[in-house]
């Protein structure tokens, strides 16, 4: 053969692989509003950047007449690209191709570009659209998936990984995802489930459809397995780009520092007048977030699950930093087991990946009744409580309201290693609230009392007492666990100043093998 023929070949074997399981399925594929594996690699990575790898694999499987059909690629496209001029590695399942199903050559072409990205140092991101495991293959598939889970854990807090769920991820396909940092799904056209709606009939006799076991909404909302919910398989790859630029590359490396030209001193007066003078009227915590953030732009995590904290990514001066805020306007702002589980998982991944944190606190306390305690309040609460303890990026405070018990021990304070404690002067930082400080305190004077004026007059003026004597941020500053009481306006200014001072900060850990985190 010729070189030429051999070039030819070679040029009609890669136009053949890229044809994935032919025009017929891909066509198929589009049909249901789902794009093909390397439509979604093009759209996700740097014009011209991606170099697919494996191209020519086949899989090895002889079982059930399987050696008579074979598609190079074997249903999986991997490959490095940039996003943003960055190096990422990809892998982009196939579902014209078998339905995806996850063979072991598929399974190996997987764990060759998650050992390559650990070795560089580069983040990971895979595309799942996948029936589950190759049946033909029995016990070899299910080693492929072992084998790419012990990946996740090895990757775990060394290089970023992302995972999009743009169809079917069923069975223990499942728990790489689960295992990954952060997971993105499409509205209507992705599901995830370790069992599906005909085993769930079958044990327990309750009907329901993927959308309603599974779907993109529901995982979003109620299980908060998913961190993203995208109405298209485009918008959820523009997030994955956006959330990128967010992050390092590896955990040796700082998060990168965008140009900005929004002045550092911008002062918002609106900020002097957010806090409602009652009390227990809400605000909308978000409302401050993007007053305070370069261009008022914040990408919040986890937008519709436990909706009484708010997490997400913003930069102040250009650099990122991640931001934790109870959110008055849904719950008071309370802590409970989601909202704990939630914030802990947050605060983790940015210790792992030196991204600063920004607390925003107004907390009345956790969650009261029987369904938090025998839910494990205690154990999920104390996540939160480590998270904090532990990580050793910059650690910036800001309590606008309240901080009440436990909860303010646990929401970045001082005695969890902060570094830079602010208040805002509306802040009341306490054990409890007055009306039910002044319950305990008077509980037997109170109950002594038979005429409800004298009564009411008695509680009033003992609340005003403790207001002033406890209720407000300066006695905590009297003890240091307050740096600074500062004007709300002048937040963004102080915060950036404090990350500005905090760049060279160098924590330690005692050597231990691993922490034993209350899980």
């Amino acid at each position: 053969m010729k070189n030429q023929d051999k070039i030819q070949k070679l040029i009609n074997l890669r136009s053949e692989a890229k044809m994935g399981g032919g025009q017929k399925r891909m066509d198929t594929q589009h049909a249901k509003g789902k794009m093909t594996a390397r439509e979604r690699i093009d759209m996700l990575v740097d014009e011209g950047s991606f170099e697919e790898f494996d191209m020519f694999v086949t899989h090895r499987c002889t079982n059930l007449g399987m050696d008579k059909t074979k598609f190079m690629g074997d249903g999986v496209v991997t490959g490095r690209g940039t996003i943003d001029g960055r190096t990422i590695f990809v892998f982009s399942q196939d579902f014209t191709v078998f339905g995806g199903s996850l063979s072991e050559t598929y399974a190996l072409k997987i764990c060759k570009i998650m050992d390559m990205a650990m070795k560089v140092g580069a983040p990971v991101i895979g595309i799942n659209d996948s029936g589950g495991a190759r049946i033909q293959e029995g016990v070899t598939s299910l080693a492929g998936y072992a084998e790419i889970f012990q990946r996740n854990i090895m990757a775990s807090g060394v290089v970023p990984q992302i995972s999009a769920i743009f169809g079917p991820c069923a069975g223990g396909a499942v728990y790489s995802p689960a295992l990954t940092d952060f997971i993105v799904m499409s509205k209507d056209t992705s599901y995830m489930f370790v069992t599906g709606p005909k085993v769930v009939k079958t044990v327990t006799g309750e009907e329901v459809t993927d959308e309603q076991l599974g779907g993109a909404v529901v995982h979003g909302s109620k299980s908060g397995v998913t961190h993203m919910v995208a109405d298209s398989e485009e918008e959820g790859l523009m997030l994955i780009r956006k959330l990128l630029s967010f992050l390092p590359q590896n955990n040796l490396e700082d998060p990168p520092i965008a140009f900005c030209d929004d002045p550092i001193d911008r002062l918002d007066e609106q900020l002097n007048d957010i806090i409602p003078e009652n009390p227990n009227k809400p605000y909308d915590v978000k409302d401050v977030i993007h007053s305070i953030v370069d261009y008022n732009e914040f990408m919040e995590i986890h937008r519709n699950y436990a909706q009484n904290v708010v997490v997400g990514f913003a930069r102040f001066n250009g650099m990122p930093v991640g931001i934790v805020a109870n959110q008055p306007a849904y719950l008071a702002g309370v802590l409970d087991i989601n909202a704990s589980r939630k914030a802990a998982r947050f605060v983790r991944f940015c210790d792992a990946f030196n991204v600063p944190l920004v607390t925003l606190e107004d907390v009345p306390g956790f969650l009261p009744g029987t369904a938090q305690e025998y839910g494990g309040i205690i154990i999920h609460g104390a996540k939160l409580l480590y998270a904090y303890g532990e990580a050793t990026v910059p650690k910036i405070t800001v309590i606008l309201r309240k901080a009440y018990g436990g909860a303010y021990c646990v929401m970045s304070s001082k005695h969890l290693r902060g570094d830079l404690n602010y208040a805002w002067p509306q802040a009341e930082i306490a054990v409890m609230g007055p009306k039910g400080a002044i319950e305990v305190l008077y509980s037997k004077e109170i109950a002594k009392m038979t005429d409800d004026t004298v009564r009411e007059e008695f509680i009033r003026k003992a609340e005003d007492e403790y207001k002033e004597q406890f209720a407000n941020p300066y006695n905590a500053a009297r003890y240091g666990y307050i740096d600074d009481v500062i004007e709300p306006r002048n937040t963004r200014f102080r915060i950036i100043r404090a990350l500005q001072s905090l760049a060279t900060k160098k924590d330690t850990l005692p050597a231990k093998k691993h922490s034993n985190i209350p899980l």
